[in-house]
């Protein structure tokens, strides 16, 4: 039996929990619909996502189809979770991008839908609601060509949308001649035969469409759009026969073996699980194995483990639980202690530590309510963080925890969390805006050895990408440990800049170092290092850059000049102006800080016709005085106390 890996990806509240679950029951996978409303899906089975209605972490369910079985992973949908949809689309074979009919094309959809594209993974678009009042149809896949991919392929038609009787019926190109015509004109993008034949208008031979049409979804070349409702299962048949015919199955074994951890949870005794994907080799239940990792400075680091307890997915009373995990299949795995996201198994080829999506941008500080439990707190949110990188903890000097988040969502969550399964309640602090320093020049600073120091650090320092540390000194200069020493300190000290925000895009170079033996220890130089690259940072000069979000606002015909002047003065960049059926569609980047006064005064600019949404929008440089991060305190930030606390913490 062929196994394919799938994703549900949408924007919130496009129904993708409750087309999963749709799927499953289609499927005989489970007796009785669940509903998000009551709380009662398969995939959203921990205690907040019933509660709340949304999915936080991404689940897996298996479900078979013809001669293939499902591992069907249900993504969150809300943009404060992303960190657990960046995960999952390191594992999938195929994907579908799931749209509301109503709401159409949203921002998140954009972003999806971009990603999906540039890893080329094929992706089905499944338009739900249809039954729902104010359902569009030919508007909506006129907006999906526009924003989301010209390379999209309508396979059927819509009846009577926007009630309840809507019924999706696909064509046949076989025994339909226009139907067979304007698929032609899709794949012949990619199929010279198909060419040929418009341009010479003949008809288009429907065998060579079935073949350029699976062909070309396999390869991420075109996407297939399918319509429905997840709560009636209109459509539902149809796109399962999609997932059988179009979508390919996991590619064949690697030679050698190798797994990627995408998922961590605690089972219900609060043994840590983990869910593994497997593209070559067998894995066993007692079985030793090497888990390798790419650390942020780009170095690639391996761990023993040993696997306890390994259940395949999918398992059922015809299909026994196989003895070993092989490749193409997903397991949960028990015994990984110390494993985190991202691991891979047995190989560390693949880790190449891309990221999809921007990195959160709202700073909290988070403070126990019992004073004696600040600890235990710190050591919930490491816990937590190795679930979910992208929530970055920093310790202050004056004791407080602060975390990166997305959101308030993600913030309230977290809370929740932390007091359910940690027993820790928690408050937060008001949330502030993570800005960034980057370098604008080149500067050098150097410390001899004997001049007050027991060491010799010497560092330049100038533009580059990311965080790029490199020796200019021979590696035997020092002992290995003395250049540990001096990279740790580098890297800790570069988390608050001049100005107290992280460094980032910077290059830095060891230039100078020395030592004296038996005098000198690897903790001189966690005390000399920040000193010295702070100087060179002030040679250098550094520039604070403010988080931005890329917005767009609809608005009526005859508003279109009054915002767009008002978003001018307001800081705003005007990228584009599309005409639509309701009037005119603004897109532009603005200030993550003046998005809340953007959004309070659209509805008096608009009649209160105004529809605003935004997303991530990176980064631009703070005009004017920089603003200074302050403490987990509220109180200014001190470079010099910074500095007194990262040689006490050494």
């Amino acid at each position: 039996m062929q196994t394919v890996n799938l994703g549900i990806v949408a924007h919130v509240d496009a129904g993708k929990t409750s087309l999963t679950e749709r799927l499953l029951h289609a499927t005989g996978a489970i007796e009785r619909l669940g509903s998000v409303d009551a709380g009662t899906t398969r995939t959203d089975s921990g205690e907040i996502e019933r509660r709340r209605g949304i999915t936080i972490r991404s689940a897996v369910a298996a479900f078979d189809v013809r001669d293939r079985q499902v591992n069907l992973l249900d993504t969150p949908g809300h943009s404060d979770f992303v960190a657990e949809v960046e995960r999952a689309l390191g594992v999938l074979d195929a994907a579908v991008l799931v749209l509301s009919a109503v709401e159409g094309v949203q921002p998140h959809s954009r972003r999806l839908m971009r990603i999906l594209r540039s890893l080329r993974l094929p992706t089905l678009i499944f338009v739900n609601k249809i039954d729902r009042v104010g359902a569009r149809v030919d508007e909506l896949v006129a907006d999906v060509r526009r924003l989301l991919t010209p390379a999209v392929a309508p396979l059927g038609t819509v009846r009577a949308p926007g009630t309840p009787g809507a019924t999706f019926r696909t064509d046949q190109p076989r025994y339909d001649a226009s139907a067979a015509h304007r698929l032609a004109e899709v794949l012949a993008e990619h199929d010279d035969e198909l060419l040929a034949a418009l341009v010479d208008d003949l008809p288009p031979d429907p065998h060579r469409i079935d073949l350029a049409l699976r062909a070309q979804t396999a390869a991420g070349q075109v996407h297939p759009l399918l319509f429905g409702s997840a709560l009636s299962g209109v459509g539902v048949p149809e796109l399962l026969d999609a997932v059988a015919t179009l979508l390919p199955a996991s590619p064949p074994a690697e030679p050698e073996p190798r797994a990627r951890v995408f998922a961590l949870e605690r089972d219900p005794t609060g043994e840590r699980v983990a869910y593994l994907r497997s593209y070559g080799g067998r894995l066993r239940a007692r079985q030793p194995v090497t888990a390798y990792r790419r650390e942020p400075d780009g170095r690639i680091t391996a761990t023993r483990a040993r696997i306890v307890r390994l259940d395949v997915v999918g398992a059922t009373t015809d299909r026994p639980q196989p003895a070993a995990l092989t490749a193409g299949s997903i397991a949960r795995v028990t015994g990984l202690t110390g494993v985190r996201l991202g691991d891979q198994l047995g190989s560390p080829a693949g880790l190449d530590g891309r990221a999809h999506f921007p990195a959160p941008t709202l700073e909290a500080v988070v403070r126990p309510r019992d004073p004696d439990r600040a600890l235990a707190l710190h050591a919930a949110l490491l816990d937590l963080a190795d679930a979910d990188p992208f929530i970055r903890t920093r310790v202050a000097p004056d004791g407080g925890t602060s975390v990166l988040l997305y959101g308030e969502v993600q913030r309230e969550v977290l809370a929740a969390t932390l007091a359910e399964t940690y027993g820790i309640e928690v408050d937060f602090g008001p949330g502030r805006l993570m800005h960034v320093e980057r370098p604008v020049g080149a500067g050098s600073a150097v410390e001899i050895i004997g001049h007050g120091f027991s060491g010799t650090v010497g560092f330049r320092v100038e533009p580059g990408s990311g965080v790029d540390y490199r020796l200019a000194v021979e590696l035997g200069s020092l002992p290995l440990s003395f250049h540990r020493a001096i990279e740790e300190a580098t890297r800790a000290a570069l988390d608050q800049g001049r100005h107290g925000w992280p460094v980032t895009d910077i290059r830095v170079t060891l230039t100078h170092s020395g030592y004296w033996s038996p005098i000198t220890t690897a903790g001189h130089f966690r005390d000399l290092a920040p000193h010295v690259l702070m100087r060179a940072l002030a040679e250098a000069g550094t520039r604070v850059f403010e988080p931005c979000r890329r917005f767009e606002a609809e608005v009526p015909a005859d508003r279109l000049g009054p915002v767009t002047a008002y978003l001018g003065r307001l800081g705003a960049r005007i990228d584009s102006a599309d005409e639509i059926a309701a009037g005119w569609r603004i897109g532009g980047v603005l200030p993550t800080r003046l998005e809340p006064e953007a959004q309070r005064r659209l509805p008096d600019l608009s009649s209160g016709e105004g529809l605003w949404s935004s997303a991530p929008g990176g980064d631009r440089p703070v005009v004017g005085d920089p603003p200074g991060r302050p403490r987990t305190d509220g109180n200014p930030f001190d470079r010099v106390e910074y500095l007194r606390f990262l040689a006490q913490r050494r």
